[in-house]
């Protein structure tokens, strides 16, 4: 039902959308002395914002072709190095540098496109040799190909860390944090030499028990079987994973626009004023944000309901019940990995001291090797993006990887 009714909508708005992007480019196309009076101004800015107004379902480019590292530009290319139906393990190759430190990022799987982290790899490519996992849409993914759930999810990042190989670093953002802290309390108990030098968890629900918020407690107030019933859904036979069921990425995006609504109405606001006025950096600035914001991806409906169940709702991890596969995780097992955890003071969306929580369940590693850094200033977003992640946090991540993947590497 829920496809079918976002479906109906979609197509009734089509016609509306349609004009309006018709009748932007036409008012662009007039003659200055025409086009500058201030009803065709108006009327243009409205008609945009009104084109622009929907979601789409294709992952945007990372377009990242060059990034400054010592001084110099260098060439970026991606390249895939291994590929499942669900996730692309992607090289951001550097040809003109070597010796960087090796990073694997791993972002959230919530109804948004890896690339949403853009800004996240982009900085770290200054001064790593970059790895993203790359998750594919589910929607497109066959019914065939079979169920993907938190087992499935730790194993991509498992296997992407054996590829990369011993002394690797790896960067979780935002929601992986519990599976990938999973992934390498797995690979510490095998004695695995695929272990990270460095495990950084950022703004990530490792025990949201701690200092719980509004989003902590929704979660709690209805069962999973709500959840299932309300938010799952079957993908339409049209696409290529018809039958499988997903968590739709549209929801998603509706529920995270909902939590702050004035603050995305005074962005369009803003947004209009800026292309009435003619302020094309900052118009050019808002529409790229929600360009990426609106582009959506479904989620498999087993990562999504054992991530509420597991994670918000019965803190499996926080509590040592967490299994991989009927294999008990315990992150006690952990003691070559150094830990950083990254936190923003005002995140509204993983509170202080849920990501924090991880030094706790990480007894094994020496209080050498761990950091916390708490972000005065941001929010949810600022962890990872934004001018707060550049000047401030990416630097404390950058000599926590140089600091303790130059002592693996000493030690052999």
């Amino acid at each position: 039902m829920l496809y079918t009714a976002y479906e109906i909508n979609r197509r009734a708005g089509a016609p509306v959308v349609a004009a309006s992007g018709l009748t932007a480019r036409a008012l662009s196309a007039l003659p200055p002395r025409l086009g500058g009076a201030p009803p065709v101004r108006h009327l243009r800015a409205a008609c945009d914002i009104v084109a622009r107004s929907r979601p789409t379902h294709d992952r945007p480019e990372y377009g990242i072709d060059a990034v400054l590292t010592g001084g110099r530009s260098a060439a970026v290319s991606e390249h895939p190095v291994s590929s499942t139906p669900f996730a692309t393990l992607l090289h951001f190759r550097k040809p003109t540098v070597t010796g960087q430190p090796p990073v694997l990022v791993v972002g959230p799987m919530s109804g948004h496109f890896t690339t949403l982290i853009r800004p996240t790899i982009r900085t770290l490519l200054a001064d790593h040799d970059v790895y993203v996992l790359d998750w594919h849409n589910a929607r497109d993914v066959p019914a065939s190909e079979g169920p993907f759930g938190l087992d499935e999810y730790i194993e991509h990042v498992m296997d992407a860390l054996r590829l990369l190989g011993p002394g690797a670093n790896v960067v979780a953002v935002c929601q992986p944090a519990v599976p990938v802290l999973a992934a390498v309390a797995l690979l510490a108990a095998a004695d695995d030499d695929a272990q990270p030098a460095t495990l950084t968890l950022m703004a990530g629900p490792i025990d949201t028990r701690v200092n719980p918020n509004r989003i902590n407690e929704t979660a709690g107030k209805q069962p999973l079987s709500v959840y299932e019933r309300r938010l799952i859904t079957t993908v339409p036979r049209r696409y290529a994973g018809a039958g499988r069921r997903v968590y739709p990425g549209v929801v998603q995006l509706t529920a995270f626009m909902s939590m702050n609504p004035r603050r995305h109405l005074g962005a369009h606001a803003q947004l209009y004023r800026d292309l009435v006025t003619g302020n094309a950096e900052r118009a050019a600035s808002t529409r790229a944000f929600y360009d990426e914001y609106g582009a959506v991806m479904d989620v498999p409906a087993e990562f999504y309901l054992e991530t509420v169940g597991r994670i918000f709702q019965e803190h499996h991890l926080a509590t040592g019940r967490f299994t991989w596969r009927g294999q008990p995780v315990d992150p006690a097992a952990i003691r070559r990995t150094a830990l950083l955890t990254v936190e923003g003071a005002r995140d509204d969306i993983c509170s202080p001291g849920q990501t924090e929580a991880a030094h706790d369940l990480c007894s094994g590693i020496p209080a050498a090797h761990k950091r916390h850094h708490l972000q005065e200033g941001v929010g949810h977003y600022g962890v990872f993006s934004g001018s707060r992640w550049e000047a401030e946090v990416y630097p404390v991540l950058r000599d926590f990887v140089a600091e303790h993947a130059g002592e693996q590497a000493a030690t052999g």
